[in-house]
């Protein structure tokens, strides 16, 4: 398998998820080694953050990459990253206008649609991939959340979920087929509960939300009041909760929510710069344990490399 990165420029922009501000990316061809990497182009001198395990800063709602010692960062580069992995592609400069990717329509869908638009260029240099040669098991002792890593001939990620919620329960789902991401993984689309956005809605937070990009789960009864000011939050006149409990939206898929979980895992291992041949195991995953697992098998890779 030889490294991969685009054929052509594409341009895309649309509102940064927390800031709410018009943000663009620019995504360039990358000769061979040269991995992902991520300019800052509003800033003096365009600073670059490689796309790598150890510049990761924030994982809260998002993976954020930053430069530690001048604080520099981009932020939400985890659909975006998710889809060139999901489309072979670990070589591209990524040209940002500001500190945020665009969130788009929540999913890796309209990066991919760009992708394939510009085209991929096979180039001359072998695309590493990291192969376990044991199990590798990473636990959170704050939570449920593990990997369990096990060798195999071929990729495949199965992903577990469990919210304890009347309207989002238990979910599963596999992927073994790189062929079919564009299809059944990069449409899904981030979500989140009410609940839990209400309190940063009132803050003026999150401003770049819209019911269109993130499935908005509503478990409990909201007030009048409530419901105008997520009303005018989303610039909709009224807001329906449908019979799953989501707000003004339909499900692409019945388990897209352990699907979007998996479309982060993808973005989240790209930092890693290679393809896992591996049978992966994930249970209730998320950016904060997604990144670390990254980090170990990066860890490893570069030791294995060492001792060559």
């Amino acid at each position: 398998m030889k490294q991969k990165t685009i054929k052509q420029e594409f341009h895309l922009e649309g509102k940064g998820l927390h800031s709410g501000k018009q943000v663009s990316v620019s995504c360039m061809p990358a000769p061979a080694g040269h991995g992902i990497k991520f300019y800052r182009t509003d800033l003096a001198d365009t600073p670059c953050i490689e796309a790598t395990p150890d510049n990761v800063g924030s994982t809260n709602r998002g993976t954020a990459i930053r430069i530690a010692d001048t604080g520099i960062e981009v932020k939400t580069i985890e659909h975006l990253m998710s889809a060139l992995a999901g489309t072979g592609i670990y070589n591209a400069k990524i040209y940002a206008d500001g500190e945020e990717v665009p969130i788009l329509t929540g999913n890796a869908e309209p990066f991919v649609k760009a992708i394939m638009q510009a085209g991929t260029e096979e180039l001359e240099a072998d695309q590493p991939v990291f192969r376990p040669e044991e199990n590798i098991y990473v636990k959170d002792p704050s939570s449920d959340s593990a990997f369990l890593i096990e060798p195999a001939e071929h990729f495949s990620l199965h992903v577990n979920v469990d919210f304890h919620s009347k309207v989002l329960g238990a979910q599963q789902a596999d992927f073994s087929d790189m062929t079919t991401y564009a299809e059944q993984i990069a449409p899904c689309r981030t979500f989140c509960f009410l609940h839990e956005i209400l309190p940063l809605i009132k803050l003026g937070l999150i401003k770049g939300g819209d019911v269109e990009n993130a499935i908005v789960y509503v478990e409990n009864d909201i007030s009048e009041q409530d419901k105008k000011e997520v009303c005018a939050f989303f610039g909709k006149e009224e807001i329906k909760i449908n019979t799953h409990g989501i707000l003004n939206t339909r499900l692409y898929f019945e388990n897209e929510v352990a699907r979007h979980k998996l479309l982060d895992i993808m973005g989240d291992f790209a930092l890693i710069g290679m393809p896992v041949q591996a049978k992966i195991t994930a249970d209730y995953p998320g950016h904060n344990i997604n990144t670390r697992v990254a980090s170990h098998i990066y860890r490893q890779y570069l030791q294995s490399r060492c001792t060559r």
